[in-house]
C-alpha cells in the first residue's frame, strides 16, 4: 500500500468533524501498518496535527489510535511507546478542562498509555487481547507471584476502561435520542473498541482469580475480590445501558453479565462461568453507510429534510427527533439561523447527498463492467480450452488409425519373413509403452471434459461414460501385459500360428479401440454444438452490459450537470454571506466611532494599560484576517474562517476605539486630543480595509498595514501614558525587593526590642493588676513579632525558589523586571507588615504608659493580620502547589493570625480587669446630683453613637482613598501578566 495513500486516509479520519469516524479509513489504516509492519506512517502524518488545540480532533485520533493497537500489525505498540511522554503531556493538557470533549481526551489518552504499558509488560497478549486458556496459563509460567500481579494489571486496564465508558455516558444526555445524532455517534464509536477490551479482561480476570484461590488463602486475595465486586457493577450496568442504545444494536451484540458476581469461594463455581462472547454480525453496516439524522434535520423548522429514514430508526426509550424538539444541537448559544444561513445548510447537503449518489452509481458502474469483463474472459477461455481439446481427440484420433496400421504391418511382415521371438517381444514391448500414452491421453481428455461439462447432468453421464472407456483401456493394458509375459515364458515353444493367433487378438482389440474414439468424437460434437451456445450467451451479456454502461453513463452526465449548477449558486451564497459579515462589521466599527460622539461617553473611562493591552489584541487579529483573506482568496470553497476573522476583527477594533475614547478622558488635554485623533484614524482606516474586502477586484489587493499602523500609533500613546511604577528599570525594581524584604525585617527587629525594652520598664514601675497586665499585653505582642520574623523568613525563602525555578537563564533582577506587577505586590505587601509591626509597637507603649487606648492595640492587631495575609498572597501566586516552603509560609501564616488572636485576647482582657477595678461609688451623691449625672451620661452616650457612626464612614471613605492611591502608586489596573 501506498504511503501517501495511508496519510491520507489518516487525515481524512481524524478531522475536526463531530461525526464518528468512517470504517474504511480506519481499515486503509490498519491495513497499511500490516503492509510497512509498523506504524512509522501513522505517526509522521499524525504529529502534523495539532491534537492539542482541538479537543473533536483529539477525540478521533484517540479512536483510530485504538483501532490500531486492537487490529494493527503488533510492532505498533513498540513504534508509539517512544511518543508514551507527549500522549501523557497531551493528556495531563486537557484534564485542566472539567467538561466536553476535553475531559474526554484526558481519560481515553489514559486508556491508551495503559494499554500500551499492559503489551509492553506481558508480550504474550495480542493487541485484540484474544486468547485461549492456554494461552493464557502459559502467559503467567506457572508462577502464582506472575498470576497475582497479572491480575493486579488488568484490574488497572479495566479499569480505564469503564472511566472512559462513565465519562462517555455522563456527557450526553440520555434522555435524549443523542445514538442517532452525528455528534453522539462520534462520542459513542470508541465504546465499540472498549466492549471489545472489557469482555476479554472481565473473562480473564475471572478465571485468574479461580486460580489464585485454588493456590492461595481467601484472607489474601480479599482485596482482588472487593475490586473484582466494584468492576463486575460498573461493567455489568454499562453493558446492560449500551445495549439499548440504537446506535449500538446494528453494529455489535453486547453480552449480558450474569445477576450475581461469581463465588470464588467455591471452586465449582468456574464450570458455571460463561465467557461474555461480543458479536459483530457480518452483515452490519457501518455508520456512514447509512442515512442518519443529521444535526441539521433536528433544528430547522421550515426547510424539509433530506431523507425521512431517520425517525423510524429511533428507540422508544429516546422518544423523537421532531424538528420542534427543543433538543437542539445547533442552537446551544441561543441563536437561530437566518435564511440564507439554513439555505447554504440546505444546498449543502444536497450537494453532499448527490456526491455521495454520484459516487454509488461510478461504484456500481465500475463493478458490473468489471463482472462482464470477468465473464467475458472466463468465457473466451472455455472456448480455447474447448477447442485446444477438440484438436487434440482429433490427434489422437490419427494417432491411433496410424497404430492400427503399425499392426497391420507387422501382421503381414509376421507371416511372410516369420520374425524371431525377440522381434515379437520388441514389438510388444512398443505396442505397451503406446497403450500407456494412450490411457494416459485418455485420461486428460476425461478430466478435461469433467472440468468443463459439470453444469448440467447430461455432461456428467459423459464424463461416466468416459471414465468407463478407461477403465476398459486399463483392462486391455493388464490383459496385454498377462499375455505378453505367457508369451515370454513359452516364446521357445511357440509357433509361428501361435504368434499369429496372438497377433489376431490384438488386432481385434484394436477395432475396439478405434470404436472407442468414434464415439469419443461424437461426444466430441456435442462439446462443440455447447460451445456455440455459450458464445452466443456471452454474445448476448456482451449487449446488454453495453447498454447497462450507456445508461449509466446518461444518469452520471446530467447529475454532473446538476453539480455544477449548484456549486455555482453555492459560490454566489458564499460571496453573499462575506459581504452581508462585512457589511455588519463596518456598522460595529462605524458605531464605535459614533459613541465618541455620544455626550453620555464622556464620564466613561480606562486605563492605559487596559488599552494599550486591547490594541495588541487587536493587532493580532488585523494578521488573522489577512491571513484568512489569502487562505480565501486562493481557495474560495470555505467562507467560513474569513467570516469568523472579519467578525472578530470587528469588535476588536471597536473595543480599541471605545477604550481609546474613554482613556483620553483621564489624561491631560493635550495627549487626550492626541489619544482621539489616534483612534478616530484607526477607525476610518479600518472602514477603509473593510470596504475593500468586499469587491472580489480589490480583495487581493486589500493593504491591512495601514491600520496596523494606527494600531500602533495609538498602543504608542497609550505605552507613554502608563503609570510609573511600570517603568522602572531592572536593576532599580530588583534593588527595592531586597530593599524592601531587608527594612521589613530591620522594622521586626527593631519593634522586638523596643517591646523587650517597654516590658523590662514595665517590670521596674508597675505594680498589680497593672502590671500584670501590661506583662500579659507586652508577652503577646513579644509571640507576635517572633512570628511575623519567621514570616518574613519563609517568605524570603520561597521568593528564592521562585525566582530560581521560573527565571530561566535569566538573572534575579531580570526576573523581577519581567514579573513587574508582582514584584509590586511583593513590595506593597512587605511595606504593610513593616508599617503594622511599627505601629503596634507605638500603640503598645502608650497602653502601657497609661495614655493610649486598648482599642488602638487592637486595630493595629487587625491591621497585622491583613498585611500578612497579602504578603502570603503575594508570594504565593506563582509558587508551585506541592512546594515545601510554600507549606512553611502558609505554616507561618497561621502562627501570625494564632499570634495576634493572643495579642487581641490579652487585650480584651486586660481592659476588663482595669475597667472592673474603676469600681463606681454613688452612696455620698443626692438624688438631684444622681439625676443630674444621669442626663449627662445619657448625653454622652449619644455622642459617642454619632461620633462612632461618622467614624465608621470616615473609615470606609480612608480606606478607598487608600486602594486608590496605592493603585496609582504600584500600577494597579493593567492586566495580570504571566502565571500571576
Amino acid at each position: 500500500m501506498d504511503s501517501n495513500k495511508m496519510a491520507v486516509s489518516i487525515n481524512k479520519a481524524i478531522n475536526t468533524q463531530e461525526v464518528a469516524v468512517k470504517e474504511k479509513h480506519a481499515r486503509t489504516c490498519i491495513l497499511g501498518t500490516h503492509h510497512e509492519k509498523g506504524a512509522h506512517t501513522f505517526w509522521l502524518a499524525v504529529n502534523r496535527l495539532p491534537l492539542s488545540s482541538n479537543a473533536v480532533l483529539c477525540w478521533k485520533f484517540c479512536h483510530v489510535f485504538h483501532k490500531l493497537l486492537r487490529d494493527g500489525h503488533p510492532n505498533v505498540i513498540k513504534d508509539s511507546m517512544r511518543h508514551k511522554a507527549d500522549l501523557n503531556d497531551m493528556s495531563r493538557m486537557w484534564g485542566h478542562l472539567s467538561e466536553g470533549y476535553g475531559k474526554l481526551c484526558s481519560i481515553y489518552l489514559k486508556l491508551l498509555i495503559t494499554k500500551m504499558e499492559f503489551h509492553i509488560k506481558n508480550p504474550r497478549f495480542p493487541g485484540n487481547l484474544q486468547m485461549s486458556n492456554r494461552q493464557l496459563d502459559e502467559a503467567g509460567e506457572n508462577d502464582v507471584n506472575n498470576f497475582f500481579q497479572l491480575t493486579v494489571e488488568m484490574f488497572d486496564y479495566l479499569e480505564c476502561e469503564l472511566n472512559l465508558f462513565l465519562g462517555v455516558f455522563s456527557s450526553l444526555d440520555m434522555s435524549r435520542s443523542v445514538s442517532v445524532t452525528a455528534a453522539g455517534q462520534c462520542r459513542l464509536a470508541p465504546l465499540i473498541q472498549v466492549i471489545l477490551d472489557s469482555s476479554h479482561l472481565y473473562d480473564y480476570t475471572v478465571k485468574l482469580l479461580f486460580k489464585l484461590h485454588s493456590c492461595l488463602p481467601a484472607d489474601t486475595l480479599q482485596g482482588h475480590r472487593d475490586r473484582f465486586q466494584e468492576q463486575f457493577k460498573k461493567l455489568k450496568s454499562l453493558f446492560y445501558r449500551s445495549s439499548n442504545l440504537q446506535y449500538f444494536k446494528r453494529l455489535i451484540q453486547i453480552p449480558q453479565l450474569p445477576e450475581n458476581p461469581p463465588n470464588f469461594l467455591r471452586a465449582s463455581a468456574l464450570s458455571e462461568h460463561i465467557s461474555p462472547v461480543v458479536v459483530i454480525p457480518a452483515e452490519a453496516s457501518s455508520p456512514e453507510s447509512e442515512h442518519v439524522v443529521e444535526t441539521e434535520d433536528l433544528v430547522d423548522t421550515d426547510i424539509p429534510p433530506l431523507t425521512g429514514t431517520g425517525d423510524s430508526k429511533f428507540d422508544d426509550l429516546f422518544g423523537t427527533s421532531a424538528a420542534t424538539d427543543p433538543f437542539n444541537f445547533n442552537s446551544q448559544n441561543g441563536m437561530r439561523k437566518d435564511d440564507k444561513d439554513r439555505l447554504i445548510e440546505q444546498l449543502t447537503a444536497e450537494l453532499q447527498a448527490l456526491k455521495e449518489e454520484l459516487e454509488s452509481f461510478r461504484l456500481e458502474s465500475g463493478r458490473l463492467c468489471q463482472a462482464l469483463r470477468g465473464r467475458v474472459n472466463e468465457l473466451e477461455a472455455e472456448l480455447a480450452e474447448q477447442t485446444h481439446l477438440k484438436q487434440q481427440a482429433l490427434g489422437e484420433s490419427e494417432f491411433l488409425r496410424a497404430e492400427l496400421d503399425d499392426l497391420r504391418r507387422v501382421k503381414e511382415d509376421t507371416e511372410k519373413e516369420q520374425r524371431s521371438l525377440s522381434e515379437i517381444e520388441r514389438k510388444a514391448q512398443a505396442n505397451e509403452q503406446r497403450y500407456t500414452k494412450l490411457k494416459e491421453k485418455y485420461t486428460e481428455l476425461v478430466q478435461s471434459h469433467a472440468d468443463l461439462l459439470r453444469k448440467n447432468a447430461e455432461v456428467t453421464r459423459q464424463m461416466t461414460v468416459a471414465r468407463a472407456a478407461q477403465d476398459e483401456v486399463e483392462n486391455v493394458k493388464k490383459e496385454m501385459q498377462d499375455r505378453l509375459k505367457v508369451a515370454q515364458d513359452s516364446a521357445s515353444q511357440q509357433s509361428n500360428e501361435q504368434l499369429g493367433t496372438q497377433l489376431s487378438a490384438l488386432v481385434a482389440e484394436k477395432a475396439g479401440l478405434v470404436e472407442t474414439v468414434s464415439r469419443k468424437e461424437v461426444e466430441l460434437s456435442g462439446l462443440g454444438a455447447e460451445l456455440e451456445r455459450l458464445q452466443s450467451s456471452l454474445t448476448n451479456e456482451r449487449e446488454s452490459g453495453v447498454k447497462a454502461a450507456e445508461a449509466l453513463q446518461n444518469q452520471l452526465n446530467e447529475k454532473e450537470s446538476r453539480e455544477q449548477a449548484l456549486e455555482s449558486e453555492l459560490v454566489s451564497l458564499r460571496w453573499a454571506s462575506l459581504r452581508a459579515a462585512l457589511e455588519e462589521a463596518g456598522k460595529i466599527v462605524q458605531d464605535s466611532l459614533n459613541q465618541l460622539e455620544d455626550p453620555a461617553h464622556i464620564s466613561c473611562t480606562s486605563s492605559a494599560d487596559y488599552l494599550v493591552s486591547r490594541c495588541q489584541v487587536a493587532l493580532d487579529c488585523v494578521e488573522r484576517l489577512r491571513s484568512s483573506r489569502d487562505g480565501f482568496v486562493s481557495d474560495n470553497t470555505d467562507v467560513s474562517g474569513l467570516v469568523r476573522a472579519v467578525t472578530q476583527f470587528a469588535h476588536l477594533v471597536g473595543d480599541v476605539i471605545v477604550q481609546g475614547s474613554a482613556t483620553s478622558h483621564m489624561v491631560p488635554v493635550e495627549q487626550a486630543d492626541a489619544l482621539a485623533d489616534s483612534v478616530k484614524a484607526c477607525g476610518a482606516e479600518a472602514l477603509t480595509l473593510l470596504c475593500q474586502l468586499k469587491e472580489q477586484e480589490s480583495m487581493g489587493a486589500a493593504d491591512c498595514s495601514r491600520l496596523r499602523t494606527a494600531l500602533d500609533s495609538v498602543k504608542a500613546l497609550g505605552e507613554k501614558l502608563r503609570p510609573r511604577g511600570l517603568e522602572l528599570q531592572q536593576g532599580e525594581l530588583g534593588d527595592l525587593v531586597e530593599q524592601e524584604m531587608a527594612a521589613t525585617s530591620a522594622a521586626v527587629e527593631s519593634a522586638a526590642a523596643r517591646i523587650e525594652e517597654m516590658l523590662n520598664k514595665s517590670r521596674a514601675v508597675d505594680t498589680g493588676i497593672k502590671m500584670e497586665v501590661n506583662e500579659r499585653i507586652l508577652a503577646s505582642c513579644t509571640d507576635l513579632m517572633q512570628a511575623i520574623r519567621v514570616l518574613v523568613l519563609s517568605s524570603k525563602d520561597l521568593q528564592r525558589d521562585i525566582v530560581e525555578s521560573g527565571r530561566g537563564a535569566a538573572s534575579m533582577k531580570e526576573f523581577y523586571a519581567k514579573n513587574s506587577r508582582w514584584t509590586e505586590g511583593l513590595i506593597s505587601a512587605s511595606k504593610a507588615v513593616g508599617w503594622g509591626a511599627t505601629m503596634l509597637v507605638d500603640a503598645a507603649d502608650q497602653v502601657v504608659q497609661g495614655k493610649g487606648k486598648f482599642e488602638e492595640l487592637m486595630v493595629c492587631s487587625h491591621e497585622i493580620a491583613a498585611s500578612t495575609a497579602q504578603l502570603v498572597a503575594a508570594s504565593k501566586v506563582k509558587a508551585e502547589k506541592g512546594s515545601s516552603n510554600l507549606s512553611r509560609l502558609q505554616q507561618a501564616s497561621k502562627g501570625v493570625t494564632q499570634a495576634t488572636a493572643g495579642v487581641v485576647a490579652s487585650t480584651k482582657s486586660g481592659k476588663s480587669q482595669i475597667e472592673d477595678t474603676e469600681t463606681m461609688d454613688f452612696s455620698a451623691m443626692t438624688l438631684t446630683q444622681i439625676k443630674r449625672q444621669e442626663m449627662d451620661a445619657q448625653v454622652l452616650v449619644l455622642e459617642l453613637e454619632t461620633r462612632l457612626q461618622k467614624e465608621r464612614e470616615r473609615l470606609g471613605e480612608l480606606r478607598k482613598k487608600h486602594y486608590e492611591l496605592a493603585g496609582v502608586a504600584e500600577g494597579w489596573g493593567g492586566e495580570e501578566e504571566g502565571t500571576g
